[in-house]
């Protein structure tokens, strides 16, 4: 059965609590090359069947409207089977 993975990630202008501490732990552990680290959502779905333009446009939706908060999240990547698929610039 196909896999698709949808990546989630803070806005890159906002501050990363989670992120934040991410980097100063492991400072402290001594992994110092490490810098501002950022902490994000993955989400994965098994898929029935072929993957067709129908299945992305309906996981595309539903990345952006239920699965990131489109206020200080931003969907960064959606792949079938490891292969990226193109997301359109909503910025017009």
């Amino acid at each position: 059965m196909p896999k698709i993975v949808v990546d989630v990630m803070p806005k890159a202008e906002l501050l990363d609590p989670q992120g934040k501490a991410t980097t100063g732990a492991l400072a402290r552990l001594g992994y110092e090359k490490f810098q501002n680290v950022r902490v994000g959502k993955r989400f994965e779905f098994t898929v029935e069947g072929e993957v067709t333009s129908e299945v992305l446009a309906e996981v595309c939706k539903v990345a952006d409207e239920i699965l990131s908060n489109d206020v200080i999240e931003d969907v960064v990547a959606i792949t079938v089977d490891d292969e990226l698929i193109e997301l359109e610039d909503e910025a017009e």
